[in-house]
């Protein structure tokens, strides 16, 4: 079988995640398994694999790729905001590793028929796992034109909210706005296109506004975060691929608050909270991808990789 996903930095990943031959490692976001078939090739026997997605194509997808391994991976469709409670029912307390892989998958957007992107005409659907009950053709028809353009501004830090609202609104005055092709379109009537290196899609940011407020993926992202410390045994590695800068604003912070440890004023003489740090960044600036990887996979150019280290 041909898997259209290309793993973005495969070798940054594994030389930031693996520190144990035959430890335990969470693949949070298996996507179609290109960063857990490399885990799994370059881990012992004796190690253990647990592969969560929101995605059921996605886990039948990576079950396929990896079935040589099957003998130390697992498989369970469920966010990895829910890691926690997924580890208690594996009878894990803590692992060596944790990756998550952040965004939408080239399968999603070419493959999968719901919506995601907006150069294919399929149902506005962007829900990652089919069992959610909003879907992007919901919000699109039926919230108020300030929810609307609350949602893109924020999630999709697009400069022209308002007009993109507004012009939904207006649109759906005579009848529902239901494809993913039908809302692009819309968009790139009144928002003027970029040219040059680098030019995105008008309707690119709305689309992943719309993905991040139907998939609850900052909520998500925040709840793993406020877990994560506990999941992790001492020297074990987290690992994280953002795609935009929501994401990468939020995992830089808690890293910075994780190593950083103590929250008292800097003119206090003695710490008084007594909070200790529990990560080391293993990189501060993050990795981007080279210039080759990019010439060679465009969807990794705004891929950031940044890591920590359990103390």
């Amino acid at each position: 079988m041909e898997y259209p996903h290309q793993p973005v930095l495969v070798q940054e990943v594994l030389d930031s995640l693996l520190t144990a031959r035959d430890g335990l490692y969470v693949d949070g976001t298996v996507g179609t398994g290109g960063h857990s078939e490399k885990i799994a090739m370059l881990t012992g026997r004796k190690a253990r694999l647990i592969c969560l997605d929101r995605d059921p194509e996605a886990i039948d997808i990576s079950r396929q790729r990896l079935a040589s391994f099957k003998n130390k991976v697992t498989f369970v469709q469920q966010s990895y905001a829910a890691l926690d409670r997924v580890l208690s029912d594996l009878s894990i307390e803590r692992v060596h590793g944790i990756l998550l892989d952040l965004g939408v998958s080239s399968y999603q957007l070419e493959h999968c028929g719901r919506g995601f992107s907006f150069n294919r005409d399929e149902p506005l659907d962007m829900r990652m796992d089919p069992r959610d009950k909003v879907t992007a053709r919901q919000l699109v028809n039926r919230l108020g034109r300030k929810e609307l353009e609350d949602i893109i501004r924020r999630y999709g830090e697009e400069r022209r909210a308002r007009r993109i609202a507004k012009a939904i609104e207006n649109t759906r005055k005579r009848g529902p706005i239901s494809s993913s092709v039908q809302l692009a379109n819309l968009i790139r009537s009144i928002v003027p296109r970029s040219h040059g290196p680098g030019a995105k899609d008008p309707a690119t940011r709305t689309f992943q506004a719309l993905r991040i407020a139907v998939n609850r993926e900052l909520e998500n992202l925040e709840s793993f975060l406020s877990k994560c410390p506990e999941l992790l045994l001492k020297g074990g590695r987290l690992v994280i691929l953002t795609y935009h800068s929501l994401e990468d604003r939020m995992v830089k912070k808690a890293m910075v608050d994780w190593e950083r440890g103590c929250t008292c004023p800097p003119d206090l003489p003695v710490c008084k909270c007594g909070k200790a740090p529990l990560f080391r960044r293993l990189s501060r600036k993050g990795i981007k991808p080279s210039r080759e990887e990019i010439e060679k996979n465009p969807r990794a150019r705004s891929a950031m990789l940044r890591a920590a280290e359990r103390i």
